[in-house]
């Protein structure tokens, strides 16, 4: 039943992963178990789209400085996980990988362990399987399991995420998670087992491309171009890249042929990328990430 379930909902065409009606606003309180960049862009993203209040947000790290920005912005705080489980109906667990056991047995530790129950968890953590997530959280009597995949660019309304149902997982529940994940640029549900391979395309992926525009700026800067104007074309033009490859839907190739007169200036600069092995060195990242991330969910099993 739950295989047909999931069945039904995994949709692979192109246009399903936009976001194409209003967004609506939740009601739900929304947690997360961990303050940083992830969940700071996850929840500026929703607000911003008009999901939730600020006042509707919890949030919990071990160190209370941290929380300053939090509180400022009207969000609860505290340095108690428990609480944070105890209060939300939707938690984000975000915090590092090797982190969450000790995150989960702080939580079962507290005498609020007992009042949390029907709890919605969605992990956004890298490696870490379903399974794995289930057997944690189990002992929370009524806990379901989402597992996503975001990235930091949502926090402009240009995110990728993708996610997974745990087996406890209900059709509400599902439609809650979209409801949050696609207002943050666009979401697709997706079998786990792609899961890390996504993650080291489109989660580590702008880490690659802003190392890619800084180059490009810096290769402007070196020839005589002004370093602010540098940056600002290099950007300008790898976000026009990748916008004709979503809207044209021409192969890359295609699209790089297009710009490679013969004997002219693009084609040499394209020999002297494929000389330094550029493409060889971007596919060996992508797959140094998903690897790490199979490490990770392998380490927080010991």
């Amino acid at each position: 039943m739950f295989s047909d379930m999931v069945q039904n909902i995994l949709v692979y065409s192109a246009d399903s992963i936009f976001c194409t009606v209003p967004p609506v606003k939740i009601s739900q309180k929304i947690g997360f178990i961990g303050d940083g960049s992830m969940a700071k862009a996850i929840c500026r993203s929703i607000k911003r789209k008009g999901l939730i209040e600020y006042s509707q947000v919890y949030v919990s790290s071990p160190y209370i400085k941290n929380l300053d920005v939090w509180k400022e912005l009207g969000a609860n705080v505290s340095i108690d996980n428990a609480l944070v489980a105890k209060e939300a109906d939707v938690i984000f667990l975000a915090v590092k990988p090797h982190i969450l056991h000790e995150a989960v047995q702080q939580i079962l530790a507290s005498p609020l362990a007992a009042e949390i129950k029907n709890k919605l968890f969605i992990s956004i953590l890298a490696g870490i399987t379903i399974k794995h997530l289930e057997e944690m959280l189990c002992k929370f009597e009524g806990s379901r399991v989402v597992r996503a995949m975001p990235n930091t660019p949502m926090l402009i309304g240009e995110g990728c995420t993708v996610y997974t149902p745990g087996t406890t997982i209900t059709q509400n529940d599902l439609k809650l998670v979209k409801n949050i994940l696609e207002v943050t640029g666009i979401c697709q549900l997706l079998p786990e087992h792609m899961i890390n391979a996504v993650g080291a395309v489109s989660a580590s992926g702008p880490a690659f491309v802003y190392v890619f525009i800084e180059a490009l700026s810096d290769g402007g800067v070196r020839m005589g171009l002004h370093r602010d104007m540098a940056t600002k074309f290099a950007a300008q033009t790898v976000m026009g890249a990748a916008n004709m490859v979503l809207q044209t839907n021409k192969h890359m190739g295609t699209l790089k042929d297009e710009v490679c007169s013969a004997g002219g200036t693009t084609i040499a600069g394209i020999h002297a990328l494929e000389r330094g092995a550029v493409r060889g060195s971007i596919m060996d990242a992508v797959e140094a990430a998903a690897l790490r991330a199979f490490e990770l969910g392998k380490q927080s099993k010991k």
